[in-house]
């Protein structure tokens, strides 16, 4: 059988132009694309109406979230009895033994950014999109074999909270946009520092997908933030903790 030249010639055209705007497409994201796509398939719009519960290390953790309203919440015992802290749209407050406490005004900010911190994590790239966030696409950087998207965020100091000059890197795999890595710089108490993080133990709880992290260091004082992906491949960065949720329930609001 005879091949037409001709028509060879238009499906090797067709798919030249449909192969290079598939890439001019991938090139073009911008660094908002990339977050909108990631958040959507960690179940960003669950996220949106959901109650989710978990543990992590002996505290227990409560969020609702209903269209941009929130509280979260974290308990525990300790010597004093039953502590409960409530971080909403508007206030930060502690109770013990269901009595509200009077908080300093060093104690607040901290207990806040505690609770806060755990939440933003757990449901993370959820939050990447809030008014106080500033992202840059900073390129492609291969990961352990596999490509993945770098972003760049940084924070607004009105909205940003106590830690606005923290500074992160966000690491997402470009076939999947799913969040596999993320590294960031911290300022506390003149103790400046790096971590950078590797997900692990992917599993989606009512279409919400969820991770645990192994938490590393640079060994030595000569790596930069931007350079920690290349620091891990290189074995330069030794693991100091697990972050783990156990327990994980996800529900939504007009259930409860």
């Amino acid at each position: 059988m005879k091949i037409n030249p001709v028509i060879v010639l238009q499906i090797s055209l067709y798919v030249s132009f449909f192969g290079c705007k598939k890439s001019n497409t991938e090139m073009h994201l911008s660094a908002n694309d990339i977050v909108n796509e990631a958040i959507k398939v960690s179940g960003g719009s669950v996220i949106d109406t959901s109650v989710i519960r978990f543990n992590f290390r002996d505290k227990s953790y409560l969020a609702k979230r209903q269209k941009g309203q929130f509280k979260l919440t974290r308990k525990f015992e300790d010597s004093l009895g039953s502590i409960e802290d409530v971080l909403d749209n508007n206030s930060f407050r502690r109770f013990i033994n269901n009595k509200e406490l009077s908080l300093s005004d060093s104690l607040s900010p901290l207990y806040k950014s505690s609770v806060n911190s755990v939440h933003y994590f757990s449901v993370l790239p959820y939050g990447l999109n809030d008014e106080a966030v500033l992202k840059e696409y900073v390129g492609k950087e291969l990961i352990e074999g596999e490509e993945h998207y770098k972003i760049k965020v940084t924070f607004k100091p009105e909205g940003g909270g106590e830690d606005y000059e923290d500074i992160f890197i966000y690491w997402f795999e470009i076939e999947s946009f799913k969040l596999n890595y993320l590294a960031y710089s911290y300022n506390e108490d003149d103790d400046i520092g790096l971590r950078f993080r590797q997900a692990f133990n992917e599993r989606y709880v009512n279409s919400v997908r969820f991770v645990d992290y192994y938490n590393f260091k640079p060994k030595d004082d000569t790596n930069s933030l931007t350079d920690l992906a290349v620091a891990f491949e290189q074995d330069q960065l030794e693991q100091v903790s697990k972050i783990e949720l156990t327990n994980v329930m996800v529900g939504s609001v007009y259930n409860e």
